[in-house]
């Protein structure tokens, strides 16, 4: 009887210990895609605000390019 109740004891402490586990790796998994999610829209801020610059600086220089200018005053 007090063996049975023994391997009761350990099969309980097995089982809550892998469901402990099972339930931290959820938690870190939720986690782990919230910072992927915020790493990716920060990496969305950063490539419109860059691409809104250079189409701000491409639309000031609507002069020819140095190597055109430069070329065209060789000849």
């Amino acid at each position: 009887m007090e063996f049975q109740l023994s391997m009761e004891t350990e099969e309980a402490r097995r089982r809550a210990g892998a469901l402990f586990k099972k339930e931290q790796q959820s938690r870190e998994a939720e986690q782990a895609m919230a910072d992927y999610e915020a790493q990716l829209q920060a990496m969305r801020e950063k490539t419109a605000r860059l691409r809104a610059l250079r189409l701000a600086r491409a639309a000031g220089n609507t002069k020819k390019p140095r190597g055109a200018t430069a070329k065209a005053q060789r000849s």
